[in-house]
């Protein structure tokens, strides 16, 4: 072969290559043949957007606080001194009597505070003879229950009981119940004593209020 043949052997065979190489890609390739891959490439997930903060949970406010009870104001004390000094009842004294004056059957009634908190006898004393009914009169006028007598624990009272002289419209007894003025409706226990001889009379025995001396409570 002559050398301006073989060059135009080579020529074409260079122009030849040229054009395969400047065509795009087979339809096997392109199509994803055999050779190539059949599954497309994975779409990169768009990434989630972040999750919008949640507003925060105002806190409930505290409870107004409610204003405190007011107390009353303590009162004050009373200046007197005998405010609280209550009349004085049977539960609070212990009674005797003793005869004073034998022609007359007069006898000397005395209680004593046995208690621990003073009181006051108010009044005349409430005398009953014995099983008979009625009670001895009251003799005197009484101090109002302001100037009652007070009694301080272990003081005294007196009262006196007068009797009379027999003249046989009454009887004689053995013994006498006492029950204390309170102004109220209190049941009292009766507080007995001795009185051998006592001769009630009818229209005659009479009870002095209470005194704090003896020498008063008999001379009325």
């Amino acid at each position: 072969m002559s050398t301006v043949r073989r060059a135009a052997v080579v020529l074409a065979a260079v122009s030849a290559l040229a054009a395969l190489t400047a065509c795009g890609p087979t339809e096997d390739t392109a199509g994803g043949g055999a050779g190539g891959s059949t599954a497309s490439p994975a779409k990169s997930a768009t990434p989630a957007a972040p999750p919008t903060p949640s507003k925060p949970v105002a806190s409930a406010k505290p409870s107004t606080t409610s204003k405190p009870t007011k107390l009353p104001k303590p009162t004050k004390p009373s200046t007197d001194p005998d405010f609280d000094v209550f009349p004085c009842s049977t539960f609070d004294v212990k009674f005797t009597a003793t005869l004073a004056e034998p022609t007359t059957s007069s006898y000397l009634l005395k209680i004593t505070n046995k208690g621990t908190k003073a009181c006051r006898a108010l009044g005349h004393p409430i005398v009953t003879f014995g099983d008979l009914d009625g009670q001895a009169t009251e003799r005197g006028t009484a101090p109002g229950i302001e100037d009652a007598i007070r009694l301080d624990p272990g003081e005294s009272a007196y009262a006196g009981l007068m009797g009379g002289a027999n003249d046989g419209k009454g009887k004689t007894v053995n013994s006498i119940g006492l029950t204390m003025n309170t102004e109220s409706d209190l049941e009292q226990t009766p507080l007995k004593a001795s009185t051998p001889g006592l001769y009630v009379s009818p229209d005659k025995n009479s009870v002095t209020a209470w005194m704090d001396n003896a020498e008063d409570a008999l001379s009325l």
